[in-house]
């Protein structure tokens, strides 16, 4: 396999709704124009997982495959960029281990498991200055590869591996069957977090396990005890008190209980709910009130922990995320031509929707810094007045949609209150499923999108 010596390496690290959004924009309408020298670039996509899934699936499609078509819930990252020109995209199945900011390289090593031959991996071994190319040679090691642009994509972790593609997705389906054989027996469930993930994980197991009791009407005596600890005065933290509880009157209905103000000072085993061996360990869950709860079942789900493991500390804000331009989204003490998009930036919050919104604005001003770090480029826009960057504008409105079960939820949109039934049909009947084979395979992106933003 060889490449030319002369190409320029855009770098996008991460495989989720970020990385690939960013990588399919660029290709369609980036790369595939006026861009001078646009020959010379090349994509290269990096992720520790070879499919992309729809993480807000999770809570319910970890109770059974039937819960959803597996192949709208798992797609392959190469497969869904094979429509492109030979050479311009590469898939590189690895998880970064070091970021040299001073060489301007990515250390990246295999993924746990096999490494599949039709991806990307492999050492320089022939430099050929007469055919400009340089060879690779195949293998499982350490691969070090150089960047022109680098955008950070590697979005966040889940406490529970039953939330999140944390590895590879075949990782992820080991953890669900795991979890699944454990179900028949349980009998008792904790779940440590009162946010979306915690409240939906909750609902779903309800009503899985102790069906459905009617909308406010609590189950009599539930087949299985599920309990939620969360720290603060209410659920849903982000949504207003009314809509909160709300949802706990939902939650009720399918055998759930809520403990307030309690934070999960520390669990016995250690790692329950962490890794796959103590996945399914009993568990004794002590609260920092002294309280303690025995648990067939426990299921940390407070937060997420940003993937910057590879990235020194000077680039991260005080919670681990990169640290970049609210508006512009470059990281600018990583030098030129660095950007970050999605969970693991500081930008905005964590939010599907908001990375999606990001897309267009990070792509359009990568477009910018590749033309004006040409001369014919900055020759080119030395006639136009204004050509700054697009400004990524903040949107703190109360957004978010909560299902609880198959039946309802609660959330708000744009500031407005959302009905049960709307939350249904929105997210509740598949968690956005009906939404992401445009983003994995690049249709949603067909437009430039230029009334995205504005110039700054």
């Amino acid at each position: 396999m060889t490449f030319s010596a002369s190409q320029k390496n855009i770098v996008i690290l991460g495989g989720s709704y970020g990385g690939v959004s960013t990588a399919h924009y660029l290709l369609k309408h980036v790369l595939q124009k006026h861009l001078p020298g646009r020959d010379l670039y090349r994509i290269l996509l990096i992720s520790a997982s070879s499919e992309a899934m729809c993480r807000p699936a999770c809570p319910r499609g970890m109770l059974s495959d039937d819960m959803f078509p597996q192949e709208k819930l798992f797609v392959s990252i190469p497969e869904s960029f094979e429509k492109y020109p030979k050479g311009s995209f590469h898939f590189i199945h690895g998880i970064a281990t070091e970021l040299n900011l001073k060489t301007r390289t990515v250390s990246i090593s295999p993924p746990t498991g096999t490494v599949r031959e039709d991806y990307l991996r492999g050492i320089a071994t022939e430099l050929n200055p007469i055919k400009r190319s340089a060879s690779i040679s195949l293998s499982a090691g350490t691969l070090k590869i150089d960047y022109y642009v680098l955008v950070i994509a590697t979005g966040a972790s889940t406490p529970s591996p039953l939330h999140g593609l944390n590895r590879d997705a075949d990782d992820l389906r080991t953890s669900w069957q795991k979890f699944r054989s454990a179900l028949p027996t349980a009998k008792s469930i904790v779940i440590a977090g009162g946010g979306p993930a915690g409240i939906e994980t909750a609902g779903e197991l309800g009503e899985y396990l102790n069906g459905h009791g009617g909308w406010l009407r609590k189950t009599a005596d539930p087949n299985v005890s599920i309990t939620v600890v969360t720290a603060g005065p209410n659920i849903l933290p982000f949504l207003r008190v009314a809509i909160a509880e709300k949802a706990e009157g939902y939650l009720a209905a399918v055998g759930v209980t809520i403990i307030k103000n309690a934070r999960v000072k520390s669990v016995k085993p250690k790692a329950a709910g962490r890794t796959d061996d103590a996945l399914t360990s009993k568990t004794t869950v002590i609260l920092d009130d002294g309280r303690s709860l025995d648990a067939d079942l426990y299921i940390p789900a407070t937060g997420t922990i940003p993937n910057t493991q590879f990235i020194h500390k000077s680039l991260l804000t005080s919670d681990g995320r990169v640290e970049n331009d609210p508006m512009t989204l470059h990281v600018r003490r990583a030098g030129a031509l660095v950007y970050a998009v999605g969970d693991v930036a500081s930008y905005s919050r964590p939010a599907i929707h908001l990375i999606l919104k990001a897309i267009p604005i990070l792509c359009q001003n990568i477009e910018r810094d590749l033309i004006l770090a040409t001369e014919q480029g900055r020759q080119v826009m030395a006639g136009i007045e204004k050509y700054e960057y697009r400004v990524f504008e903040q949107d703190g409105r109360e957004t978010q949609l909560v299902p609880v079960g198959k039946g309802g939820g609660v959330g708000a949109a744009m500031g407005w209150r959302v009905p049960s039934w709307v939350v249904r049909v929105v997210k509740g009947r598949d968690y956005w499923l009906w939404t992401t084979a445009g983003v994995w395979d690049g249709r949603r992106w067909k437009l430039a999108r230029r009334n995205v933003g504005h110039w700054g």
